[in-house]
């Protein structure tokens, strides 16, 4: 995922300095801890005082998100000339698909939590902040590739799994528009947002397989990424688990939506293809999901710098955890609930892991750094540097 300079550029970093170091890929830290509030909450045992702990981890992600925003439009608003190079970076741009998934994770807790405490307001605030979310998947989604056509710099032996996380957005939005079908006023309304959320999917999941079925080359060619890309592997369960649990989702309400506008036979096909697509993309996924747990152990012996592509452990994880829960309850097997029980608890301990870290990097500057930046300035004539 993301990289940091090995050393830091300043300890307590000057507000002013932060701002113009500031990239999306902070954004990754929402995301994580919004997954985290909604896998928690879906916890199949009753734990005491858990709920309260999901919606307490919801309503601190929904400022954070708010910070993560407002630091990042400061940086292009005051520090525009040091923002700009983004779009010629490799690694950077990619991460601004961060965003809108980001964002996901609030809506989705808008109706896990927010209808308890404000009521049907909740369902209002996230139906328009989905429109918001789809628009940033679909623009994101187009932008970052074809700078990657056009003006970035790649190469297949460089290739790591961030280059899902551009693609990934459409699909996680579509996720979030399943779990808004029961809320909508009408029964066309339901249908639109159905159909929709169906393009959305296709717009990602399908791309993204390609992707890693590059990636799978890219691993057996040229080996395993250098030290700090290494959480990178963990990306591929993000479309995996999305595609699974987007498919699930969609297809559980399927049926009620379009029986009422006489195409309940769609309805049972919707929802037919959700459980076995869910199947089937679960299961590709759990080999990811096990091969980058022993791609992990294998850098462990080599050590792994930190940096804030750590952050991989969580959101795609999370996304899994919850597609394999969803699996438990529509299939009625053990299996999936059992495991998936574990793949929260897992999920619990890296986000408080990762969080800890993140917190001390913060509060010491180091992870204030900007990879595009610091690259301009080592090609600057002035800085006396050529690499």
């Amino acid at each position: 995922m993301s990289f940091t300079l090995s050393k830091p550029f300043s300890y307590h970093a000057h507000p002013r300095e932060i701002i113009r170091q500031f990239t999306p890929n902070w954004f990754t830290v929402t995301m994580g801890t919004g997954v985290v509030a909604l896998a928690l909450n879906l916890f199949p045992l009753q734990l005491p005082f858990l709920h309260q702990i999901a919606v307490g981890l919801w309503l601190v992600n929904i400022p954070l998100f708010v910070l993560c925003t407002a630091l990042y439009l400061a940086r292009w608003i005051f520090f525009t000339r040091d923002a700009m190079p983004i779009f010629t970076h490799s690694v950077m741009p990619m991460f601004l698909g961060a965003i809108p998934m980001g964002l996901a994770t609030i809506i989705n807790g808008f109706l896990a939590f927010g209808i308890a405490l404000i009521g049907e307001r909740a369902v209002g605030i996230a139906l328009t902040l989905w429109w918001i979310d789809a628009a940033l998947a679909i623009g994101f989604g187009l932008l970052v590739p074809f700078l990657m056509f056009t003006r970035q710099t790649h190469s297949f032996d460089s290739m790591t799994a961030i280059w899902l996380l551009p693609i990934v957005p459409a699909e996680v939005t579509a996720a979030s528009g399943g779990l808004l079908l029961a809320h909508l006023a009408t029964p066309a309304a339901a249908a639109n947002m159905l159909f929709f959320c169906y393009a959305l999917w296709a717009f990602s999941v399908p791309l993204a397989c390609g992707v890693l079925v590059v990636l799978f080359l890219r691993l057996v060619l040229h080996k395993l990424p250098k030290r700090d890309m290494a959480v990178s592997s963990w990306l591929a369960l993000g479309p995996l688990g999305t595609g699974a649990l987007s498919l699930l989702v969609l297809g559980h309400d399927a049926p009620g939506v379009l029986a009422g506008l006489g195409m309940a036979d769609i309805g049972a096909v919707a929802h037919g293809i959700g459980v076995i697509g869910g199947l089937v993309f679960w299961g590709y996924g759990a080999w990811w999901l096990f091969m980058a747990a022993g791609i992990t152990l294998t850098y462990l012996g080599e050590g792994l710098p930190f940096n804030m592509g750590w952050w991989g452990f969580t959101f795609p994880l999370g996304v899994f955890t919850l597609a394999t829960l969803n699996l438990g309850v529509q299939t009625g097997m053990a299996f999936f609930t059992i495991f998936g029980a574990i793949l929260v608890v897992a999920l619990a301990g890296f986000w408080l892991m990762v969080s800890v870290r993140t917190l001390a990097g913060g509060y010491r500057g180091y992870l204030f750094i900007s990879p595009c930046l610091a690259s301009r300035n080592a090609l600057s004539p002035e800085t006396g540097l050529n690499s």
